[in-house]
């Protein structure tokens, strides 16, 4: 099982995510949706960025023009990848990994694994100066485009207010809404989001972030915090405060799980040390709950 680390230090998005999403491509459902399946039903014209396996040469060698074979395929689902980039996810854990770095390739596995099962993909990308996104399209020069904006995005500043992002609730298409978020807000603005794309859009999948260090609270002797969002520093002694840190945030983490669940979220916790096969298959059971 390939480590986010070795995954990380491969300093190449596209193959980190194709490796971490090997084995993960089942769970196919049926559609009416055109695209490269096992069954004909009609040709294309070719465009730039189609696979040319789907060409189909012996009509270009006779008719001197190109056309893709197009088949009914399993899909159907438009999966809506949301990033937080505030700046609590620059949270560095022990193996050398920040939060962004795992939800960068997390989210590109997502995507891989998406695309790979026909679904058509969009990407919101979540900071205060402004909304990224990407809309859903299932055609192959997505990909690249994902993996070029999770590359480009670098964590800053707070959540974004509600304002920025009322574009994501201007649609009204089903689909599967996945976030990848350490959670860290001030008043609940994680959760009105999520609570209002579900209204709009259908099923959200939560996979709350945590690095290991912060979980386990590994630091030891005197320690200087900072927080990465207001820039407050906090100066205590972690062996005194560890038996207090772990009680709070286990109540924490208890309330944040029942809190997205009572809101009809799908909700799994994940640490930036732990393999991304968890989520991935996560990821699967939710999409088939929802092709259904």
């Amino acid at each position: 099982m390939l480590t986010p680390e070795l995954l990380h230090a491969l300093h190449n998005l596209p193959l980190a995510a194709r490796q971490a999403a090997e084995g993960f491509l089942a769970g196919h459902h049926l559609s009416r949706r055109r695209g490269p399946g096992m069954e004909f039903s009609q040709y294309r014209p070719y465009q730039p960025g189609d696979d040319l396996r789907q060409l189909d040469w012996r009509l270009a060698a006779r008719s001197d023009r190109y056309y893709l074979r197009e088949s009914e395929v399993d899909t159907s689902l438009t999966v809506h990848l949301l990033l937080d980039a505030s700046a609590s996810m620059n949270h560095r854990d022990d193996n050398g990994l920040t939060k962004l770095d795992y939800a960068r390739l997390l989210l590109a596995a997502l995507a891989y694994l998406a695309q790979q099962q026909g679904d058509a993909v969009s990407l919101s990308v979540l900071h205060p100066a402004g909304l990224v996104h990407l809309p859903a399209r299932a055609d192959a020069r997505q990909l690249p485009r994902i993996y070029q904006t999770l590359q480009n995005t670098t964590g800053t500043g707070r959540f974004p207010e509600a304002a920025r992002l009322a574009p994501l609730l201007a649609r009204r298409q089903r689909a599967l809404t996945v976030c990848v978020s350490d959670l860290y807000e001030e008043q609940g603005e994680i959760q009105q989001l999520l609570t209002r794309l579900r209204a709009v859009a259908g099923e959200v999948l939560v996979l709350h972030l945590m690095a290991g260090n912060e979980l386990h609270f590994t630091y030891r002797g005197a320690v200087t915090f900072q927080d990465l969002e207001s820039g407050q520093t906090l100066q205590l002694n972690a062996d005194d405060q560890r038996p207090g840190y772990q009680q709070q945030l286990q109540e924490w983490l208890r309330t944040t799980a029942h809190a997205a669940r009572r809101q009809g979220f799908d909700y799994h916790q994940l640490t930036t040390t732990e393999p991304l096969d968890g989520a991935l298959r996560e990821f699967l059971r939710r999409r088939q709950a929802t092709s259904l």
